[in-house]
């Protein structure tokens, strides 16, 4: 199974730079694993949120294909523990789906056509965390995910 992580902008700071490429190799001995980045939208800050959502939305509606399987990382998605995260992934995997896609949102979220084409929404918390931070938060999350579906030592309980 091919997992991809859709994202808006680059990441900017270092220091998450540094976590996602780390977890970003650790995740290369356990499933094929690519980020896509959607690069800022040009003269974004002149468009209204709406149209800023709507632009972004379209980039990321080209970056899917029919088969993908879209979980959009949502705050208002399902919650779930690590352990209820890797049953999910292994779900998935047990139903041969083909490439699970997660996507970020831009700093204000998705537009009306991401959330029609999406098949579930995750949510890492109710808190509010940037969208730059859940790039590291999620790439984490998935290697701790595959570490738990192995029994590695990883994830303790």
């Amino acid at each position: 199974m091919k997992i991809k992580l859709i994202i808006i902008g680059k990441t900017d700071e270092k220091y998450l730079l540094e976590g996602i490429d780390k977890y970003c190799g650790r995740l290369k001995h356990y499933t094929n694993f690519d980020q896509i980045v959607i690069p800022d939208i040009k003269l974004g800050g002149k468009l209204t949120l709406d149209k800023l959502r709507e632009e972004e939305g379209k980039l990321m509606l080209s970056k899917l294909e029919n088969a993908d399987y879209v979980i959009l990382l949502d705050e208002k998605g399902k919650e779930h523990t690590s352990v209820d995260f890797a049953n999910f992934i292994q779900k998935k995997l047990n139903a041969g789906a083909s490439s699970l896609v997660f996507i970020v949102g831009g700093a204000y979220g998705f537009s009306a056509e991401v959330y029609k084409r999406a098949n579930e929404k995750l949510s890492f918390s109710q808190m509010t965390f940037s969208h730059q931070m859940i790039r590291l938060f999620f790439t984490e999350q998935l290697y701790r995910a595959f570490t738990i579906l192995k029994g590695e030592k990883y994830h303790h309980q």
